[in-house]
Formats: structure tokens, sequence, C-alpha cells
């Protein structure tokens, strides 16, 4: 897919280079009970690619080896690789705050319905997927029958605990725009949504991440199926605030995939881009020999190329929302 896109070839994004290392964004693979056409990861019902138990436990001695703060597991649906609970509860018992990006959907399914109840006893801070508070809209993104499907999620959620105050259980949900136009301010987005889902389901959460769409994978292909590419990019490029280089996620966070590869981001991983000025995919095991330490990662050239306009274009955007 990939080589196919044209804003790969000569790139004029600002150089950038990596700060201390916080953040593992691990993929736990392709595997997802949908399949939304803003989806980046090209994740659906009928992807294999499932991070095996032996690549976990590379992921927890990584995490030990550079003094990682926070674990963010994605995929597909990360709930839905077999060894989910067992790396949740393995980095919960050394401190590691961990994120869980969850379609909402996945708790209704029949094997994951004990999810919820895990996720709350563990202490799991969910980023739920909710593109918008309007059933039309998130049906035609993610599918029919979504909308309501999350919303009963979101209600099992907030039962636990979840998004209430005080409890200490963070729920935050995801805003994507549904075409080829930047998201709108995140904060007066965000009451919107409180106020919406407060007075139709009582929902409550606790914050809205707005993010633009990267013009990668799934979503790059329909942009090019509708003639829209070109005009996506130069919105991205025209849009770009510089001030955003200083707060972008790839500064202190790397991304790892199903295979155990390392990537500058998420959107890196999705395009097979090597690490840094590496001209080779780099490996877990190559970040656990005693030569390497956090240390060494910090003031590392970060790979860039034209997509990356989208993480800064207008308010800016990273799996934490504006910047």
């Amino acid at each position: 897919m990939h080589d196919t896109l044209p804003y790969l070839e000569n790139s004029s994004f600002p150089p950038i280079t990596r700060n201390q290392l916080e953040v593992l964004q691990v993929n736990l693979g392709y595997l997802c009970n949908l399949s939304c056409t803003h989806c980046h990861v090209n994740a659906g019902p009928n992807r294999t690619e499932l991070m095996e138990k032996s690549t976990i436990d590379q992921i927890l001695a990584f995490i030990d080896f550079h003094h990682i703060k926070t674990l963010d597991l994605t995929g597909g649906a990360p709930e839905m690789n077999p060894f989910f609970k067992y790396l949740v509860e393995a980095a919960i018992k050394k401190g590691v705050k961990v994120i869980d990006r969850c379609n909402l959907t996945i708790l209704l399914e029949p094997d994951y319905l004990e999810l919820p109840e895990f996720l709350a006893s563990n202490g799991v801070e969910i980023v739920a997927s909710l593109p918008c508070y309007q059933e039309d809209n998130v049906d035609k993104q993610r599918g029919k029958g979504t909308f309501n499907a999350s919303i009963a999620a979101l209600q099992k959620l907030n039962s636990l605990g979840y998004g209430q105050p005080d409890s200490g259980l963070i729920l935050n949900l995801v805003f994507n725009p549904q075409g080829a136009t930047l998201p709108p301010e995140q904060k007066a987005l965000e009451l919107s949504y409180k106020e919406h889902l407060k007075a139709q389901f009582n929902i409550v959460f606790n914050h809205l991440f707005a993010m633009t769409n990267l013009p990668i994978q799934r979503f790059g292909s329909v942009l090019i199926s509708k003639g829209e590419f070109d005009q996506y990019m130069q919105l991205l490029q025209d849009s770009f605030q510089p001030q955003n280089l200083q707060q972008l996620m790839c500064k202190n966070t790397l991304s790892i995939d199903w295979q155990g590869f390392v990537y500058d981001c998420d959107f890196n991983q999705m395009l097979q881009l090597p690490l840094g000025n590496a001209t080779q995919k780099t490996h877990l095991s190559d970040l656990l020999k005693p030569s390497s330490t956090g240390q060494t990662l910090a003031g590392q050239t970060i790979k860039t190329l034209q997509h990356c306009y989208g993480c800064t274009a207008g308010q800016g955007s990273s799996c934490g929302g504006a910047l």
C-alpha cells in the first residue's frame, strides 16, 4: 500500500529529535471486530496478525530496561489478543500506567463480556473511540449498529466508576472527522459531547481527544479513490503550526508492532518506516542489549515524511488529542 502513496517522496517536514523515552505504544495485532473507514491500520475481523507471548515477554523486559512509565495498548482491538490480560496484569505489577485503546463494541462481544470488570479492577485507563455523538454519523464511519453498542458499553463502564468524579478510573473519548477535514476546536467539541451524552444517555467521561485522520492505509486509499488525496495533503501542509513540533507524541514515545519491530510512531509503523536514520527495521531485542539505554534513544533523529504534517496541522494532533 505505502509504495503507491505519493507523499513519501521529497519530504519537506522539519527535522525533529527524540526526548527521553517515557511511553511505549504497543500494537497487539490487526484483528478487530470492526472495519472502520478512518482506520489507519487496515484492521478487521479477517486479519490474523497477533503478537505472540514471547514478544510480549520482551515488551515486559523492555519496560524494565528502559524505565517505561506508560504502556499504551492498541490494535486492531488489542483486547482480542489472547495474552492481553497477561500483559496488562504484568505491567500493572511493575507500577506502569496502562492505557487500553478500546473501540467499545468489543466489550459487548460474547467472549469479552468480563472485560469491563477486568479493566476496572486493574485501574486501566480507557481511551474509547466514539467519532461522533450522532448515530447516523458513527454507523456510517464504523458500521451499522456500532453507535448503540458503543452507548451500551459506555453505560456499563460508567456503572463500574469509569468517568465518574473521584473514582480514579479514567475514561477518555476520541473524535475523528468523517472526511478530508481537520477536527474542530477540541475544548468546544468536548463540551458538546458532554452535554449531549449526559442529556440523552446519562453518560459521563473525563476528556475528549480530537484527532486528525492521517492519510495512510485505509483512509489514504479512500482519499485516493475520491480524488481528494492531494487536496488533503495540501490542507495539512497549509495548516502547519511550528509551535506544535515540540509537543509531538513521537518525541517521548516508541511504537512497537505485533512482531516486536520498533518505529518512531504508530503511523510510521503502518508505513514500515525504520526507526530514526536506520535503513533496516529495528527489533525490540536490539534495544535490550547492554550497550542500549534510554539515554541513547534521547537525541536520536525521528523519521519524518509528508504525513507528519497531520500531527502539526491546526491545533495539532496526537494519541492524546490536540497539542
